[in-house]
């Protein structure tokens, strides 16, 4: 049975503590300290928490059996879980500045919250550095927990990589597709999003239940990173074709100039008429131009391209799952319990 919500959120008010006491130690003035606790609550609590969960989900999968809510095993589990949606918020908090977003999980973004303003930047270097006064005080004493520590920096360095190539490929407010291509889509959504949403959570399960051997966690960025890159191409995919009601939200790439799977693959098929139209209409605010790019991604045969794509990019994904030797500990649930998640989703 998988981790619910619930019982991945009910260790978070000790995580708070933890980091409170920590705060006290240094004797934190109140309102600095108030403000802190509410920048951790406010940021780190609220989404989904897929990332989080899947290091309780794959170290119970490790084990054969499920980690029960309540022990102790459980909450380090959970609490590695909580490092990875702490980077997370470090991430969001930064990435919502730079892009000036207004609101995140539905409230404004924590830069635009009552009195914030810039003081969201240190905010964002706080929840970062959160993660290691969290590994400190309860791994440091683990064989593991070096390679824990270089692993969240390597992640993080990964992560900002693929940040720097998005902002410098695909700015909003200058569009140039001669820029594009898919190969730097293929490095920005490896970098940006596939090493700390699909690797990162399984490599800290191995590293936490002793199973991380070099030739484990190779197989395991073998699989995950192709992974992540087709769940973004999904993505992407879903922005475009989805019903807006069953995606729950209104697709905007077009708009925002995003360097998508599907604009760099109506790259590779356009003629030049057809190109122009893209050039015309790629990266504006404007619905009427949006619907003219959809319209060519129509006339392009994107839908029907990506389905193809989809299964192809499957099946070589399942064929490297079944060849996982399970001797070394390494199971092959772990990684089918992520493309089941993702295979077909609508949203």
């Amino acid at each position: 049975m998988p981790t619910s919500l619930q019982d991945f959120e009910s260790v978070w008010p000790r995580i708070v503590g933890d980091l409170e006491a920590h705060c006290k130690h240094y004797k934190l003035p109140q309102q600095s300290l108030d403000w802190f606790i509410k920048s951790l609550n406010y940021n780190t609590v609220g989404g989904k928490c897929n990332r989080g969960m899947s290091v309780v989900d794959t170290a119970s999968i490790l084990r054969g059996s499920a980690l029960t809510p309540g022990t102790e095993e459980y909450f380090r589990a959970a609490l590695l879980g909580w490092m990875i949606e702490l980077l997370q918020a470090f991430f969001l908090v930064s990435d919502d500045i730079m892009d000036s977003s207004k609101t995140r999980r539905g409230n404004p973004c924590w830069y635009l919250a009552p009195g914030v303003g810039m003081v969201a930047i240190n905010d964002a270097f706080m929840l970062e550095s959160s993660i290691y006064v969290l590994l400190k005080k309860h791994f440091r004493q683990e064989a593991s927990y070096i390679d824990m520590v270089e692993l969240f920096h390597e992640v993080t360095f990964q992560t900002e990589l693929g940040q720097t190539c998005d902002l410098l490929t695909a700015p909003e407010d200058n569009v140039d597709l001669s820029n594009f291509s898919l190969e730097k889509f293929t490095f920005i959504v490896i970098f940006k999003t596939a090493y700390y949403s699909f690797y990162l959570p399984v490599a800290l399960a191995l590293h936490y239940t002793g199973a991380a051997t070099p030739k484990n966690l190779q197989t395991a960025l073998d699989i995950l990173i192709p992974m992540g890159e087709y769940f973004q191409a999904q993505d992407d995919y879903l922005d475009a074709f989805a019903d807006p009601e069953v995606l729950g939200k209104i697709g905007t790439d077009i708009q925002d100039n995003k360097c998508s799977w599907l604009v760099n693959q109506a790259l590779n098929k356009v003629n030049p008429e057809q190109r122009k139209i893209l050039e015309d209409n790629y990266g504006q605010k404007n619905s009427a131009k949006e619907a003219k790019v959809k319209e060519l991604y129509n006339e392009l045969k994107l839908a029907e391209f990506y389905e193809q794509w989809e299964e192809e990019r499957v099946a070589d994904l399942r064929s490297k799952i079944d060849k996982i030797d399970e001797s070394d500990g390494l199971k092959k649930e772990i990684f089918e319990v992520f493309l089941q998640k993702i295979y077909k989703r609508s949203k």
